[in-house]
């Protein structure tokens, strides 16, 4: 039973015998992920930051919805090609220039395992009697243990905590509406354009993460699992679970005030009462964050691996290997954690808004080549071969990702940076809307070009049987 729980498959193809479940289980995953309290503060910074209630929750919905379209159109791509999302990056990057945007892929994973685990361990500090310390480090081994288990405990995770911690938002949200006036917080609406447009980047950015990572979850759904299914589904838990969380951030820090930015676990578990109820409440910030970190471990280290495995021409990794790729993003994540845990909220806000700028150029280089170009078909051998179809590095992708990046920092607005286009824009930051538009129109130019001078096939291609077109996303 132990050995059929704990996921054999990393890196590799996971075999058509070996696919399970349904497209809804994409749901409940990702509304699971999204419905903790690092979303609540993530929506909170809207109104923290200057934004009115009103165009603040507006902003943030398209956000979510813009951002988690592109996210969803990566998890579309699982049950194509039965890969880590990461992997499938080499038709682009190539096998060994993947690695370009895989370094900053695993310093967002730390990042945000440090970020969940500050708010985490505050929870488990409270239901442990360890304090935030001890339940900073409890909260870090539990989620190492669970994502060496892998794909099945993960989703079985999400299911939990997509009922559990939406019984406790409605919860508090009946709580909050019973204490606060709606009408005089829904009455603050002054639109003001950079305001709006933070709000939008913080959702964009918080959906636009997932991507490096989302097709992870779904590369074990049957092949013949729908894309529009997968896309939906995907699109309407992240959309939905973030949404929910983050309109009780904006309520929340509109009328907390301080008392939320000095201490957000505590005043949230705090609206919702003492005894049995806050422990209840303790235990589903826990739980929720759990499972966004959970992801984040897995995540990271399928990036490590899928950048070290390019070098040595590694196709598969032992049960050792594993564990010690993951215990080492659980030390880096802890201490970063521990140190960073006085500075949360701002430091948190730059990381997101720091991370929208390097990982927008990948989405759209990713989506444009697998939809556009290749038109959902890789050669799947030949992604662990540098000497193979996509080379080692391949200079269409890395040119434009480097012109993505350029392109976006006259754009962008963080508190160590701003960009000269900022001001004569009224403060908006609309970066991350350049590092979408730019990438995807230069790749496609780029990479048409480049299958007509080579007949219509990539350089160094090899056979490809047309007789089996399933087969060649698949083997």
């Amino acid at each position: 039973m132990a050995e059929a729980l704990v996921e054999r498959r990393s890196i590799d193809v996971v075999p058509d015998g070996e696919r399970h479940g349904t497209a809804f289980s994409q749901f409940t995953l990702w509304l699971g992920a999204n419905l903790q309290i690092t979303t609540v503060v993530t929506g909170g910074l809207a109104v923290i930051f200057g934004g009115d209630v009103v165009w603040s929750l507006v902003g943030l919905l398209a956000g979510n919805l813009v951002g988690g379209a592109v996210m969803a159109l990566h998890s579309a791509q699982g049950p194509r090609l039965g890969l880590p999302q990461m992997i499938s990056s080499r038709a682009q990057f190539g096998v060994k220039g993947a690695v370009v945007p895989l370094v900053l892929v695993v310093v967002m994973y730390v990042g945000f395992f440090a970020s969940g685990t500050v708010l985490a361990g505050q929870a488990v500090g409270k239901l442990t009697h360890l304090g935030p310390v001890g339940g900073i480090v409890v909260f870090a081994v539990v989620t190492a243990v669970m994502a060496v288990v892998g794909y099945r405990v993960i989703h079985a995770l999400g299911r939990v905590a997509s009922i559990v911690c939406a019984a406790a938002f409605v919860y508090l949200g009946i709580r909050l509406l019973d204490r606060i006036d709606v009408g005089t917080v829904l009455h603050d609406d002054h639109f003001a354009l950079p305001m709006f447009l933070l709000a939008m980047a913080l959702s964009a950015s918080w959906q636009l993460a997932f991507g490096p990572y989302v097709a992870d979850y779904s590369r074990y759904l049957p092949r013949t699992t729908s894309a529009k299914a997968t896309f939906w589904w995907t699109l309407g838990g992240t959309a939905l679970g973030a949404q929910w969380s983050m309109t009780f951030g904006v309520l929340v820090a509109a009328t907390a005030g301080k008392a939320f930015v000095d201490d957000q676990v505590g005043y949230v578990v705090g609206l919702g009462g003492t005894g049995a109820v806050a422990a209840f409440l303790y235990f589903a910030i826990a739980l929720g964050k759990l499972t966004i970190n959970v992801l984040n471990t897995y995540g990271g280290f399928m990036s490590i691996v899928t950048s070290v495995s390019g070098f040595r021409g590694q196709r598969v990794l032992s049960q050792r290997g594993r564990g010690a790729y993951i215990a080492c993003i659980m030390v880096a994540g802890t201490v970063v954690a521990l140190l960073g845990r006085d500075s949360f909220l701002d430091s948190f806000a730059d990381f997101l808004l720091f991370l929208l700028t390097f990982f927008t150029p990948w989405s759209a280089i990713n989506l444009v080549d697998y939809y556009l170009i290749s038109r959902e078909r890789y050669d799947i051998p030949a992604l662990t071969d540098p000497d193979g179809r996509y080379g080692g590095w391949r200079a269409a992708a890395l040119v434009t990702y480097v012109v993505g990046l350029a392109a976006q920092f006259p754009f962008l607005s963080t508190s160590f940076y701003t960009g000269p286009v900022v001001g004569p824009l009224g403060g908006a930051d609309i970066s991350w809307i350049v590092g979408l538009i730019v990438p995807a129109v230069l790749y496609g130019l780029l990479a048409r070009r480049g299958r007509s001078a080579t007949g219509g096939e990539p350089p160094r291609s090899g056979p490809r049987t047309r007789t089996r077109p399933r087969q060649d996303a698949g083997r």
